[in-house]
């Protein structure tokens, strides 16, 4: 489980680190790291002995756990858990790339060079994500007598928009919370434990999405996460949680590795209900190509 630092590859983050390879952890090990994962990243910030304590373990099933991560001490992981709690926390302006007249060369083929770098986001992100975790959410999205929502943020809530369009052509019951946050208590109102909610959330976190699931969590409902590799606090509620790389040589974060989730999901879902899924569309069909009472006449 070494570090990555020796290839031109952006790191992953420790979250990715440990749904890479949490089978290879042993029972023991996997408690702090569900800990961890749960209290993303601040578990990892506290002392061995508090970290230990909140996961329910001892002192060197943690340190054998950051040992397993790659890390050459705890001092080293603590380091790189506060770079990703900074990197939670930049804005467009923080990562503004250096212009060309600041001394810089002149970029060649920057389309192939972001192309390049997208593509490994989507490799990197399809890498982390167990194929387990994959099929649970697939399972909860084909089981039809399970009302869906789906909610996003500022930039995200297209990709919830997108899944939805889809969703909602290949099963009933799914809804997209959008407008005004005063309308979104409604759908709490009704969300109760047969609910799935699909949330998704990037840096910078949205604390009017991270109280939405926690509230859909408190009633019941079984909360999914689509969120970048640093994990929002929404983790801390989810039951199931797709993590895909955002970053991009630009001021601005790329979805493009989270539609490729929900793309999969889109697919995947079609396949296992396609017998529904085409009735549906033939159902779809035949009203939109139905001539009206005027036109019969």
């Amino acid at each position: 489980m070494a570090r990555n630092s020796e290839t031109n590859r952006p790191r992953k983050s420790v979250a990715e680190e440990i749904r890479l390879h949490f089978d290879r952890l042993t029972p023991t090990e996997r408690k702090p790291a569900q800990t961890l994962l749960a209290n993303y990243p601040i578990a990892g910030l506290e002392t061995v002995a508090r970290f230990a304590d909140r996961a329910g373990v001892s002192g060197p099933t943690i340190l054998r756990l950051i040992a397993k991560l790659g890390f050459s001490g705890y001092a080293e992981f603590q380091r790189v858990l506060r770079d990703e709690l900074q990197a939670q926390l930049e804005s467009p302006l923080t990562r503004q790339p250096p212009s060309e007249g600041d001394g810089q060369p002149r970029k060649k083929n920057f389309l192939n060079q972001f192309g390049e770098a997208v593509i490994d986001n989507i490799r990197q992100t399809l890498e982390a994500i167990h194929a387990s975790e994959f099929d649970a959410v697939v399972d909860l999205l084909t089981d039809d007598r399970k009302p869906v929502n789906l909610i996003g943020g500022r930039f995200s809530s297209s990709v919830a928009s997108y899944l939805y369009q889809h969703l909602h052509t290949l099963r009933p019951s799914v809804n997209l919370i959008n407008g005004p946050q005063s309308g979104w208590r409604n759908h709490l109102l009704d969300t109760g434990r047969r609910h799935v909610v699909l949330v998704f959330d990037i840096r910078r976190y949205q604390s009017d999405v991270i109280r939405f699931a926690e509230e859909s969590a408190r009633r019941g409902a079984t909360v999914v996460l689509f969120t970048d590799q640093w994990l929002s606090p929404v983790s801390g509620v989810a039951r199931h949680v797709l993590s895909a790389r955002v970053t991009a040589p630009s001021s601005w974060d790329s979805s493009a590795a989270m539609f490729v989730i929900s793309e999969a999901l889109i697919s995947r879902v079609s396949e296992k209900l396609w017998p529904s899924v085409k009735a549906r569309i033939e159902e779809m069909d035949r009203m939109l190509n139905r001539p009206s009472g005027a036109e019969r006449n």
